[in-house]
């Protein structure tokens, strides 16, 4: 993965925010716009960049951003410092993929045992929640659906229901879990897709909370049909 420069920026600009002593105060005092600032800045940078790269040692952090920052001698060449944030970035990555990948097999299989569970050869499954007879669309067609997407633990990541309007496009546009879905569905009919990350966001994931490797949980509505 390359060494992003949203984190390089990010960690510049932290060099401000380091602390003027040696060791972190017992008592934070934001008495100042200065001390704010730091602070403010320091927060940012906690919730923008640290959290990309899961538990840190922040007296090693800090240390690494005062010796940076004032011009001292460093341990690692920025270039060192670049190639090891890569290399822990793939690590993650490679850990997240390979544990989304089990867990989502693990529900896939759990999940095709219950009772209204329909497995398609492809390997989307999908259960009827409310039945309704009449045409269905083709991967041509633009429909029109109100749907809410969750992770296997639960965890909502996109709701047409939360923004108040259904949401309109054309099917062979999306993800192939849906374009295959909603072409077994007919107006009215609400049906729930388990989608395995082949037929989801594959490999790499859709960034933020849909990771690689990710089994997705879809409810949808089909509102209308157009040809």
């Amino acid at each position: 993965m390359k060494f992003k420069a949203l984190v390089l920026s990010a960690l510049l600009l932290a060099l401000a925010a380091c602390e003027k002593k040696e060791s972190a105060p017992a008592e934070v005092n934001l008495a100042t716009d200065e001390d704010r600032f730091s602070y403010s800045l320091g927060m940012l940078v906690g919730e923008r960049v640290l959290k990309q790269y899961g538990d840190v040692d922040y007296q090693l952090l800090l240390a690494g951003m005062k010796a940076q920052h004032q011009g001292q001698a460093t341990l690692l060449t920025l270039e060192e410092a670049g190639d090891s944030l890569n290399a822990h970035s793939e690590k993650q990555f490679a850990e997240q993929s390979a544990g989304n990948r089990e867990r989502g097999e693990a529900y896939l299989k759990s999940n095709a045992e219950k009772d209204g569970v329909q497995v398609t050869e492809s390997g989307l499954q999908f259960s009827v929640l409310t039945p309704a007879d009449g045409p269905k669309p083709k991967a041509t067609d633009e429909v029109t659906v109100h749907y809410r997407g969750t992770l296997i633990d639960g965890t909502e990541f996109d709701s047409s229901y939360s923004r108040g309007a259904p949401t309109s496009f054309t099917l062979n546009q999306v993800i192939p879990g849906w374009t295959e879905g909603l072409q077994l569905m007919s107006i009215g009919a609400k049906y729930q897709f388990v989608i395995p990350f082949s037929l989801g966001y594959g490999e790499r994931g859709a960034g933020g909370q849909i990771g690689p490797f990710e089994t997705l949980i879809f409810e949808v509505e089909l509102i209308d049909i157009k040809s």
